[in-house]
């Protein structure tokens, strides 16, 4: 592929509609350097904004670790002008996904705001104008990890269960422990509010806890059913219990508006779907009949909900890193755990930019910020640009190309050419890394990451992985 005009032959070739231009524009005319009001009296100063990512980093008791600050103060040197929650904090110290998540807590609130604080620092020195920083909120239900302590769930999953060593009725949330967990959201959102965050993100996505309630068709009692009103009943809980907790707090949601049946690696190392009993209705926004395609009647209906139930501004992501990591990032390459991707991985990143396209035109007067851009590379920006430009969404969301490649917003809209050795390679180190039980970064472009010691370890767990799909050929 050289060049745009590559890149476009190649999207035709494919049968994608995704607009490119030749060249990415400097700030002031860039549509990316235009200021963006996200509702609340927030306004941020461009389009580009920092996605939440989950972090591996930080101590026991749920505080910010060196390495966390470090992080963050690259988020700041960005010059993204909005920070979507940064990564997850917990709310409650059993919903991290792993033992070393951030939690926010009566004691690591001021911790967390140190941690704002820092990031205001860097874009300071760095000589950006303030972006607006929130913090994202979580329970990872299914997914959480912490020591000594089971997964909790909104209901038995057939596929999913067996994945999260779920083996019994007792992971299953009570109406009376949700009602806790509700609690729970609204308080860290009070704390968020008084540490200075700009505004609360109430995460559901990627197979966390309130992303999983929106498929409780056969869940009972107050929180599940099989119509999208008692599914969405929840959210809608949350959202009210946040506003009366910290009502000065403008809420975002980050949902996955589309799912994908779980794939696993095959024989040949690809994934490969499994196989289901259909109608398959244990998923959000899949078709039940075909449920390797997206279904967005449900999820688009809940959209149009968000503004009437208090919402302020929308994160469109999809599918989940645990069970469908090809649709939910699409990369080059898998983690050690992952698989080879089904399909060409720009089919990946337009399923994800329609979707956000699609969730735009159903609320047109808000904040929508679109997610799947790490694997466009140096074309991202002459994508980015044409999308916003063409009104497909407000925001463009990065999140790992910010580990390996932090200044690109900055460059971009400076005019300076793009660090071509700098960008992310979707090679995928930064979730290997975790699985295989090391710090997350970005191991093979970031100096600092590359001269850790774990990053042999890393390299190690890459060679087990692709031994063991030597093995399955053989």
């Amino acid at each position: 592929m050289h060049g745009a005009e590559g890149l476009r032959a190649h999207l035709t070739e494919l049968g994608i509609q995704l607009p490119c231009d030749d060249a990415p524009l400097p700030a002031p005319t860039s549509p990316l350097a235009r200021p963006w009001e996200l509702g609340g009296g927030l306004i941020a100063p461009n389009r580009w904004v920092v996605q939440p990512m989950e972090g591996w980093d930080a101590l026991a008791d749920g505080t910010p670790s060196p390495l966390t600050y470090r992080r963050w103060r690259s988020f700041g040197r960005s010059g993204a002008g909005l920070v979507w929650g940064g990564e997850a904090a917990a709310v409650t110290p059993e919903g991290r996904a792993n033992p070393n998540q951030l939690v926010v807590t009566d004691t690591t609130a001021p911790a967390l705001g140190a941690l704002r604080r820092a990031l205001m620092e860097a874009a300071s020195e760095a000589g950006h104008l303030a972006p607006v920083v929130g913090l994202q909120l979580t329970h990872s239900g299914r997914w959480s990890r912490p020591e000594g302590r089971h997964p909790l769930i909104a209901f038995r999953h057939p596929l999913l269960d067996p994945r999260a060593n779920v083996t019994g009725d007792e992971s299953v949330l009570t109406d009376g422990a949700v009602e806790a967990i509700v609690d729970a959201f609204a308080h860290a959102a009070a704390l968020a509010l008084a540490e200075g965050f700009d505004f609360v993100d109430v995460k559901h996505c990627h197979g966390y806890l309130l992303h999983e309630f929106l498929a409780a068709r056969r869940r009972p009692g107050a929180w599940g059913g099989p119509s999208l009103e008692e599914r969405t009943r929840l959210i809608e809980h949350v959202v009210s219990a946040v506003h009366d907790s910290a009502p000065r707090l403008p809420v975002g949601v980050r949902l996955s508006l589309f799912d994908l049946v779980p794939h696993r690696r095959g024989r040949s190392g690809r994934g490969e779907p499994e196989s289901v009993d259909l109608p398959y209705t244990d998923a959000f926004g899949v078709d039940a009949a075909d449920p390797e395609h997206p279904d967005l009647t449900e999820p688009l209906a809940l959209v149009r909900r968000l503004p009437e139930i208090g919402v302020s501004m929308l994160n469109v992501s999809g599918g989940s890193p645990y069970y469908v990591p090809h649709a939910q990032r699409p990369a080059a390459f898998p983690p050690s755990d992952g698989y080879e991707s089904p399909e060409d991985p720009l089919v990946g990143v337009a399923r994800l930019l329609e979707a956000a396209r699609s969730a735009q035109r159903e609320v047109p007067t808000m904040p929508v910020v679109s997610t799947g851009w790490s694997y466009l590379q140096e074309y991202l920006p002459n994508v980015a640009q044409a999308c916003v430009r063409d009104g497909w969404f407000g925001g463009v969301g990065i999140g790992r190309m910010v580990l390996a490649y932090p200044e690109l917003p900055s460059d971009v809209l400076a005019g300076r050419p793009v660090d071509t050795h700098r960008l992310c390679r979707t090679l995928s180190d930064c979730t290997t890394a975790p699985r295989a039980g090391f710090v997350s970064g970005c191991y093979p472009l970031d100096p600092f990451y590359r001269a850790l010691p774990e990053r042999a370890g890393v390299l190690a767990a890459k060679r087990a992985g692709r031994r063991t799909d030597r093995e399955r050929e053989a």
